[in-house]
């Protein structure tokens, strides 16, 4: 089977993000033909159309790493029932210079762990509005709003509880299934 690289972004710059934590595991829950990497975004300065004409290097950098994946992960945090600036400032900069939109055609998917019973949901509908103005095909089902737990991921950095990893793996290998027939249809060489 075709391996894919799958670009992952945290949504919280938070050192001790929840929303880290659960990448970290996914990355160890996922089936053996997603590759992941982490495409980091702490480094970007507020997007301004200024910079259009002469990208910095942080701005190039980010664009090169979404580009150069296969399909996208997003694991993010709801703030304020949307989706952290941070996170918001890194899709504007890979959405631009206008006509040089990084993420079109890039399978994408979106995941979030919250304390409430909620999980991220809402903010998670934001982001899926924002990608599809960006023109990446988006895995819609199945959904995965999880809500964070004291334990739900051990000292090793994986999910501790079985029912949970269960979810989860269907998740990712559903992810892999969705990358897969995307890029089929369109194919990122084309």
């Amino acid at each position: 089977m075709k391996t894919y690289n799958v670009g992952y972004l945290v949504g919280s710059m938070a050192k001790e993000s929840i929303n880290r934590k659960l990448a970290g595991a996914l990355v160890k829950l996922a089936p053996e033909q997603l590759k992941f990497r982490e495409i980091r975004f702490d480094d970007l300065p507020i997007y301004s159309y200024d910079y259009d004409a002469d990208y910095p290097e942080a701005g190039r950098r980010f664009k090169k790493d979404i580009e150069s994946s296969d399909a996208i992960l997003i694991v993010t945090p709801e703030y304020n029932r949307s989706i952290p600036g941070g996170l918001k400032n890194a899709i504007d900069w890979a959405s631009r210079p206008w006509g040089k939109n990084s993420f079109a055609h890039i399978p994408s998917g979106v995941i979030g762990t919250s304390p409430g019973a909620i999980g991220t949901a809402v903010g998670q509908q934001h982001l899926r509005s924002i990608l599809g103005f960006l023109n990446s095909p988006q895995m819609n089902a199945p959904e995965a709003y999880i809500q964070f737990k004291d334990g739900m991921i051990n000292d090793a950095g994986e999910i501790a509880d079985e029912s949970t990893a269960k979810f989860l793996r269907n998740y990712l290998d559903e992810f892999h299934e969705f990358v897969a027939r995307v890029l089929t249809v369109l194919p990122r060489d084309a």
